[in-house]
C-alpha cells in the first residue's frame, strides 16, 4: 500500500489556509493535509503525529514563523521545512536559511510560479536525504542557483565542500561573479557546480560587486550540465576501457551549443531519454510525446500531410518539436526569438541532427 505523507500548513489567516489546502491537494502524491492557525497549535500537532513536511507563514502573533521553525529544526531534524511568505526581505531570508529550513518561497503570483512551487513541494515530499546541499535537501547547486535567479533575488551564496570554499554572487536574478581557490568568473562557477554535496549559506547581497560573468544563468547552467556530462563520460572511459559513450551524447551536446538554444531533449521509444540543459527531462519528454501524437492525428484527419515541426511561443519559453524516424527531438529557445526565427534556426538544428 502506498504511503500518503502528512503535510502541516501553518498560518493565522483561515482563508489562506483553505487556499493552501486546495493548492496542496493538486500534488500528484496526494498527501494528507492538516492545518494549524498558530505556532503553539502546530507544535502540539507535531507532538501527537508524524509529519513529512511543515509549511509556515512568517508573520503570526505570539509565536512567529521564525520562532516556530527554530523549535521544529531542533526537535524534529528529519522534518522538511518550508517558509511561504509575502515578505520580500533578504535579511529574513538569510535568517530562515541559517536555521536550516529547506525552502524559502514567496507566495506564488502567477501560474508558472505556482507550478514551480508545487514541483518543489513534491520533490521535498518524495525524496529521501541522499546528499545534496543542506538548506534545500536533496537539491543540487544547479537547483539552488536556478531558484535564486527565477525569484529575481540578490544574495551571495557561500558553499563549502570539505576543505574547499566557493562563492557565487547573484544580483537581481543574474549571476554576476564567482570565485573559489585561485579561480574567478565562469571558471570558478563551473568548478563549484561540479561539487555534489556540502553546506551552503546565504550572505547579504553585494550590489556593487564587479561583474565578471555576462552570460544568462540559463546559458551558464547549460554549459555546466555539458561539462559535468563530459567529465562523467571521461570517467566512464577510464573505468571501462573501450566502452562506447551513450548513443547520441556527443550529438546532443553539439546541438545544445547552438546560439539561442536553452535545452535539447531526444526521446526514442518513449522511455529512452537523453537531454542537455534540463534537470528533470521526464516531464518535457512526456509533453513532447503527446504533442507529436496529437498533432499527427490532427494532420491525418485534415489530410494535411506529414508532420514536420511544431513550434510553441510563450512568455517564459519557446519550444520547437520535430521527429525523424522513431526519434523525437524537443528544443527550447530563448524568448527573444520569434516563430519565424525559430523555424529558420530549427533547419540548422535538424541538419546537424541528421549529419
Amino acid at each position: 500500500m502506498e504511503i500518503r505523507h502528512k503535510v502541516l500548513l501553518v498560518d493565522d489567516d483561515p482563508d489562506l489556509l483553505e487556499v493552501y489546502r486546495d493548492t496542496f491537494a493538486m500534488l500528484p502524491s496526494q498527501p494528507e493535509i492538516h492545518t494549524a492557525s498558530s505556532g503553539a497549535r502546530a507544535l502540539a500537532m507535531l507532538e501527537k503525529d508524524g509529519y513529512r513536511l511543515i509549511v509556515s507563514d512568517l508573520k503570526m502573533p505570539k509565536m512567529d514563523g521564525l520562532q516556530l521553525l527554530s523549535v521544529v529544526r531542533r526537535k524534529y531534524p528529519e522534518l522538511r521545512t518550508v517558509v511561504l511568505t509575502s515578505l520580500v526581505d533578504e535579511q529574513f531570508r538569510s535568517r530562515v536559511y541559517a536555521l536550516g529550513v529547506d525552502l524559502y518561497w514567496h507566495k506564488p503570483g502567477s501560474e508558472q510560479e505556482m507550478t514551480q512551487f508545487l514541483e518543489c513541494m513534491e520533490s521535498l515530499l518524495g525524496r529521501e536525504y541522499e546528499g545534496g546541499f543542506r538548506g534545500v535537501q536533496s537539491k543540487s547547486l544547479v537547483d539552488l542557483v536556478q531558484l535564486e535567479c527565477i525569484s529575481q533575488s540578490s544574495a551571495v551564496l557561500r558553499i563549502t565542500n570539505g576543505p574547499f570554499t566557493g562563492r557565487i554572487w547573484v544580483n537581481n536574478g543574474e549571476v554576476v561573479d564567482a570565485e573559489t581557490e585561485e579561480l574567478r568568473g565562469e571558471d570558478a562557477f563551473q568548478k563549484i557546480l561540479r561539487w555534489k554535496a556540502g553546506n551552503f549559506e546565504f550572505l547579504p547581497a553585494e550590489p556593487h560587486r564587479p561583474r565578471t560573468i555576462f552570460k544568462s544563468y540559463n546559458a551558464l547552467l547549460l554549459e555546466s550540465a555539458q561539462a559535468i556530462d563530459e567529465l562523467d563520460n571521461a570517467n566512464t572511459s577510464q573505468f571501462f576501457p573501450g566502452q562506447p559513450f551513450q548513443s547520441g551524447s556527443t550529438g546532443l551536446t553539439e546541438l545544445a551549443q547552438t546560439e539561442g538554444v536553452e535545452f535539447v531533449l531526444k526521446m526514442v521509444a518513449e522511455t529512452k531519454i537523453d537531454s542537455r540543459g534540463l534537470e528533470n527531462p521526464e516531464r518535457i519528454a512526456s509533453w513532447t510525446h503527446h504533442s507529436i501524437n496529437r498533432f499527427r492525428a490532427l494532420g491525418e484527419n485534415l489530410q494535411a500531410g506529414t508532420l514536420e515541426q511544431i513550434t510553441g511561443i510563450g512568455l517564459q519559453r519557446n519550444v520547437a518539436v520535430a521527429q525523424k524516424g522513431g526519434t523525437n527531438l524537443c528544443v527550447g529557445w530563448k524568448t527573444d526569438k520569434d516563430a519565424a526565427e525559430i523555424r529558420d534556426e530549427m533547419k540548422k538544428i535538424l541538419t546537424l541532427w541528421a549529419s
